[in-house]
């Protein structure tokens, strides 16, 4: 039976690997759409009538009254591993399967990703970069940084990745890593390579702070102006996790009274962006456009991934990774 496959917003998806794309084609209709990040409920269920598989990027929204709008989905599969911007619950009334990438998958990637934004915000690579372009070599010694050796870096979330922070910075750099997770034991932080602790405790402690956790309504904007007021002067922070753990205006003002030194960021709050946010005034923020994932070994096996739990839910069997396996008990899903 011939399906129809929507890709949203996923243009990283296939790019390099056509195979995956090719892939797909041998299962049915397949079709890129490019949609407001923004968009949701009715006019996004409008947009993607008559597709019974979705391969989802980070946006635009799948709330509930997507799901009251839109016509039998079978199937759901993030092209990635957050799944914040899908309704789970909604998904699972209406029998979607929805899968994500195993973290493992997008361990390396990430975590090297936060330790090149780090290390460029906190040895000015970028701006001395730019300087040579522009022929002034000879500013060479305004560009004082700081060692990640000996100082107390605190990980909010050492799960798959932060985990993997942790080991590159206390085995890599020598430095101190404490971390804060309320999702796991002391016991287990200690086991990950970090010294646990409160956030409150991470907070007035830590000389470079990096997120890594996933976002969810308790979290939204854990770091906010109460939060900066606690941190030490000529804090670095690194997010490579959601935009919205970090209130966007408390960071501007933190930076403005130069309580922060510097800040790499993958994700920014309500992303994409333009030239025009606050943020871009800040010689000492790095920003990059959600590409922490974006090697070839990460996008070769996210890829595989997404195209497996495809052939796998046509061909009636459970795909890996599933996120709502209360939808599996019906097997109403097997009816394609």
């Amino acid at each position: 039976m011939s399906v129809k496959i929507a890709i949203v917003n996923s243009s990283s998806f296939g790019k390099h690997f056509p195979d995956h794309i090719e892939r797909l084609k041998a299962l049915g209709e397949v079709e890129r759409f490019e949609l407001p990040h923004d968009m949701r409920g009715k006019a996004l269920a409008e947009k993607l009538m008559g597709y019974s598989i979705i391969i989802a990027s980070v946006k635009p929204y799948y709330d509930r009254e997507f799901f009251e709008y839109k016509d039998k989905t079978l199937l759901i599969t993030r092209h990635g591993i957050g799944y914040d911007a899908i309704d789970i619950k909604s998904a699972t009334e209406k029998g979607t399967l929805v899968t994500k990438v195993a973290g493992i998958v997008e361990r390396e990637a990430v975590a090297e990703n936060a330790i090149a934004l780090l290390l460029d915000v906190m040895r000015k690579v970028r701006e001395a970069s730019l300087k040579v372009r522009e022929g002034k070599w000879q500013e060479r010694a305004s560009f004082m940084g700081y060692e990640i050796k000996d100082k107390v870096a605190g990980i909010i979330g050492i799960g798959n990745i932060g985990s993997r922070v942790a080991e590159i910075l206390k085995y890599g750099f020598g430095a101190q890593v404490i971390a804060y997770d309320p999702n796991l034991s002391e016991e287990e932080i200690q086991k990950r390579g970090a010294q646990p602790g409160s956030l409150e405790e991470l907070l007035q402690t830590s000389d470079i702070i990096l997120l890594n956790a996933s976002l969810n309504e308790k979290n939204y904007h854990m770091l906010s102006h109460k939060e900066f007021s606690m941190m030490k002067k000529n804090v670095f922070i690194v997010n490579t996790a959601r935009g919205e753990l970090i209130d966007t205006e408390a960071l501007v003002k933190a930076l403005k009274e130069e309580k922060v030194a510097g800040v790499g960021l993958d994700v920014v709050e309500g992303e994409p962006i333009d030239e025009n946010h606050p943020l871009l005034a800040f010689d000492n923020v790095i920003i990059t456009p959600h590409t922490s994932a974006y090697t070839y070994e990460c996008l070769r096996g996210m890829g595989d991934k997404v195209v497996s739990d495809v052939e796998k839910v046509l061909r009636g069997e459970i795909p890996d990774g599933v996120i709502n396996k209360e939808v599996l008990e019906g097997e109403s899903w097997r009816k394609n």
